[in-house]
């Protein structure tokens, strides 16, 4: 929006010419994420304080987390109001890719939205029936697969990049409908079981949605594209926007969500930051890079399946308790270790995955 603004200035001052810059407005567009944050955090707090919004805690959990019982969640609202203004204010809303995943982020947050709502302000303690649940989200994946799909231009749009590999692509044509939303899908998810202590799920987002900025840029720069030999998906360098408002929104909640927490996401963050993630890496192709940064959040997922599949053949349990996080807990772990570590690993497999843009 400011930035046709900003292009009509230029014939008064030649100065505005700056806000051309994909990086300057991408850096702008971090900023005011993170101003909005700071802004409405306290007052949005405040209010879900008032409203009696709080957190419900398992009783078979760790005893740590009974004093967490009545913190305010749903503090996801601030994250998607904080990216979307920024997204909005910042991006170039010419570009298809934006709109797509603006929507995707925005479709997950509500869905999130009413399971919360349900379990925190009807006191249903199942929330959103788990089957409905699913059922939209694949409708919302699978209405981005199709709507990607039907704006790629190219073979490189429809194909699977495997990392670490020069030339080895693997073409998909329709099915790559399908891969969208499993990737989608499953992101969402993944960061969901994972927000379960204070700033565990929202610090290692924050660090894989600006690696995916990072391979946005070079994939949508034809310079830089045909430097580091990685397909050129013409339009996706505007994706950078959108990952760093991701990125100054979750820095902006994390001020609030760090141990201890002031507040927490809820679902209607966890959702649409995990959605976020997965349309992001299918737009700029780097689906499988996301599976190796984003590990933290594919191990927690495993933890969840490995669990539940042994206890019902078996009986027994692998883990003291799944999601893995509770597991170290119920270990003798603190919270705070158990969070940073997570954040440790994390920094680690982003690195691996950025190395992927010269290791071919």
């Amino acid at each position: 929006m400011l930035l046709y603004l900003t292009e009509y200035l230029t014939q008064f001052e030649s100065a505005f010419n700056v806000f051309n810059y994909l990086t300057m407005r991408a850096i702008l567009g971090a900023l005011t994420a993170l101003v909005i944050c700071f802004a409405v955090g306290p007052r949005m707090i405040a209010k879900l304080s008032f409203h009696q919004v709080g957190q419900t805690v398992r009783l078979d959990g760790p005893e740590s987390h009974l004093p967490k019982a009545g913190t305010p969640t749903m503090g996801g609202a601030l994250i998607l109001t904080a990216i979307t203004i920024s997204t909005l204010l910042w991006a170039d809303l010419n570009n298809k890719y934006i709109w797509v995943i603006l929507g995707v982020t925005l479709a997950f947050g509500v869905i999130g939205y009413v399971d919360d709502y349900k379990k925190l302000v009807l006191k249903n303690s199942k929330g959103l029936v788990a089957r409905y649940k699913f059922f939209w989200q694949s409708v919302s994946a699978l209405a981005a697969g199709i709507a990607l799909y039907m704006i790629s231009d190219d073979a490189v749009s429809t194909s699977l990049l495997i990392p670490y590999f020069k030339n080895l692509v693997i073409p998909l044509g329709m099915l790559q409908i399908a891969l969208t939303f499993f990737v989608i899908v499953g992101s969402s998810n993944a960061v969901n079981l994972t927000d379960g202590l204070d700033g565990l799920a929202i610090m290692p987002t924050v660090l894989v949605g600006g690696a995916l900025g990072i391979f946005a840029y070079v994939t949508g720069n034809v310079n830089f594209a045909e430097y580091l030999s990685i397909p050129y998906v013409r339009g996706s360098g505007e994706v950078l926007v959108f990952c760093t408002a991701m990125a100054g929104a979750g820095l902006g909640f994390l001020w609030f969500n760090t141990y201890p927490a002031q507040v927490f996401m809820g679902d209607i963050g966890a959702l649409s930051l995990g959605a976020a993630l997965g349309v992001v890496a299918v737009v700029v192709r780097q689906e499988l890079v996301l599976m190796i940064m984003g590990g933290v959040f594919v191990v927690e997922t495993l933890s969840v399946v490995i669990q539940v599949a042994s206890f019902k053949l078996t009986g027994r349990r692998v883990f003291r308790m799944a999601p893995l996080h509770h597991h170290y807990e119920l270990k003798g772990w603190a919270e705070p270790k158990v969070i940073v570590r997570f954040w440790i690993i994390t920094v680690i497999l982003v690195l691996i995955g950025l190395a992927s843009l010269k290791i071919r």
